[in-house]
């Protein structure tokens, strides 16, 4: 890999939320024209019934020209949520006694079908 191609990789600053088995990475890269551009990956863990773990990954690529436009919508979409649902978090996944039940057949099927894109490959 080139010295270039390494340095469009670099992070020039970074945040993280940790929000259970979720992460967010917030980080901020450079172009190759030397322009900013925003990335958000979701990182979720998963654990095997045999206690074993793995990590799914998505990601957002943000670039300046949508920040306006992604800003706007973010706060009208959370508004809505937050005035419809209020803040109490309701999902039954975040009650304290929650047990995943497992079914083999239900994760082969999501495993097939999520497909992992890197922006690299578009």
């Amino acid at each position: 890999m080139r010295e270039n191609d390494m340095l469009e990789k670099e992070e020039i600053f970074s945040k993280v939320l940790r929000a259970g088995r979720r992460t967010y990475f917030f980080d901020v890269r450079a172009t190759k024209a030397d322009d900013y551009y925003i990335t958000i990956t979701e990182s979720k863990k998963f654990t095997e019934e045999d206690g074993s773990f793995h990590f799914k990954k998505h990601k957002i690529y943000l670039y300046k020209e949508d920040f306006s436009s992604f800003a706007e919508i973010l706060e009208e979409m959370t508004s809505y949520v937050l005035n419809h649902k209020g803040e109490e978090v309701i999902s039954e996944r975040h009650q304290k006694d929650f047990k995943k039940e497992y079914s083999s057949d239900k994760t082969e099927e999501h495993r097939s079908s999520f497909t992992d894109i890197d922006f690299d490959d578009i």
